[in-house]
């Protein structure tokens, strides 16, 4: 009889076919891993900048004379919104800098509802030329 601490050899080629099925199922993980973490990452400034102006943007155009006492809450939601995500792109980023200061000016215009302060359709101007190079 045999020694029960011999152990039957594997038969030929099978040690090489469970060493490629760990490694391919390694290897593929850590791909899956990778392209997971790349597409689940935060934004950074950057797209922080673009949501901004495209907030912005959303905000559509304001009107000089305004008739009423206010502003379609949206409007206001959609710039102040603007104001936030810029001033998060300039506080990682301070090439950003002035285009939060911009849309900030553009929002003290739109919540004194002085629509038609030269100052805030300034910032309004500078802020969309602004955008356009984000």
């Amino acid at each position: 009889m045999s020694d029960s601490a011999e152990a039957d050899p594997l038969p030929p080629g099978r040690g090489r076919l469970v060493l490629a099925a760990v490694t391919g199922f390694a290897i593929g993980s850590g791909v899956l891993g990778m392209l997971w973490a790349a597409s689940g990452s935060p934004g950074g400034p950057a797209d922080d900048a673009r949501a901004a102006c495209a907030a912005l943007w959303r905000a559509g155009e304001l009107p000089e004379q305004h008739a009423g006492r206010s502003l379609p809450p949206a409007v206001l939601r959609r710039v102040l919104a603007a104001r936030e995500l810029s001033r998060a792109a300039a506080e990682l980023n301070p090439d950003y800098a002035d285009l939060a200061e911009h849309i900030d000016g553009v929002s003290r215009m739109v919540v004194s509802l002085h629509l038609a302060d030269p100052a805030g359709r300034w910032h309004l101007a500078e802020a969309r030329a602004d955008c356009n190079t984000v």
